[in-house]
């Protein structure tokens, strides 16, 4: 057996494998998926010397343990979290080095939902239409990780950066989300387009990485029934018969017949991934570009 192999020792609540997913093929009903935390999972590839598209572990909460093979670079970033080796305190947020046989462990977030943890040579699960992510929605890509799994790596193909700690974006106290109204937002009473884009809603701890869930006031309808099944997308806002807004984020379904009030402009995506159950949510109408 290959000694470029990662054994996970501690899965924690959920840890995944993560890219930049497989975008493209929503016309097969197959979500986009990879890291919701897009900038965090690239920045922790550049710290260990790994191309953009380099396979890397997601967290949710409390971390997980990992013991490698041999001896690797890893760097922890997204969710603030404490970082050790063999119960020895190391950096976040920058390159350590790993000896084979040492427990890497990653603690629980401090603040946010969501570590991201890069090895040099990058998680080389088998690719599924052409992405290595762990798709929740469709089951596509290798399952959530679990105590005892063994994940190979690929071989180092850079040098890994030389920073004391790499800044990154504190996790949202508040989450403002600024949204293009439409497609259906004439199926809500202008009053309901009001309140979206007026009152304060607050993350559920029902979210999860197909959608980031919400509570507040309840959205009235002007229009009965139900749409046919259309098209969704990334930062699509729906609203279920509850009326609270849903936010589609990377694993979320590519139709649905609840209609959709807006759209969240994706730059604004990598923060709702790190935002906890019971933080403010701001919806921002801005203007189609």
């Amino acid at each position: 057996m290959t000694d470029r192999a990662l054994a996970v020792v501690r899965a924690g609540a959920l840890t995944t494998v993560q890219d930049e997913g497989r975008p493209g093929h929503a016309h097969l009903g197959v979500p986009r998926s990879g890291a919701l935390d897009a900038p965090a999972a690239a920045l922790v590839n550049r710290l260990v010397g790994n191309p953009p598209g380099a396979a890397v572990l997601e967290t949710t909460f409390n971390g997980c343990a990992l013991r490698p093979r041999s001896t690797v670079t890893v760097a922890v970033g997204g969710a603030p979290c404490p970082v050790s080796v063999d119960g020895r305190p190391v950096a976040w947020g920058a390159p350590v080095r790993v000896a084979a046989g040492a427990l890497l462990d990653v603690g629980a977030a401090v603040s946010g939902v969501r570590s991201y943890v890069a090895v040099s040579g990058g998680i080389a699960v088998e690719p599924v239409l052409g992405s290595r992510s762990t798709d929740l929605l469709s089951g596509l890509g290798p399952a959530p990780l679990t105590d005892g799994t063994v994940l190979p790596l690929g071989q180092p193909v850079g040098l890994h950066g030389r920073v004391d700690v790499a800044p990154q974006p504190r996790p949202p106290a508040e989450l403002v989300l600024r949204v293009t109204l439409g497609p259906r937002d004439d199926w809500f009473t202008p009053q309901a387009v009001r309140v979206f884009t007026s009152r304060t809603y607050r993350v559920s701890s029902a979210s999860n990485r197909i959608g980031l869930r919400t509570e507040g006031p309840a959205l009235e309808r002007a229009l009965p029934g139900e749409l046919p099944s259309e098209g969704m997308v990334l930062g699509a806002v729906q609203v279920p018969p509850d009326g609270r807004p849903v936010v589609f984020l990377a694993d979320h379904p590519t139709t649905g017949g609840y209609p959709v009030i807006g759209v969240v402009r994706a730059a604004d995506l990598p923060a709702a991934a790190q935002a906890v159950p019971g933080t403010p949510v701001r919806f921002v109408a801005v203007r189609r570009r």
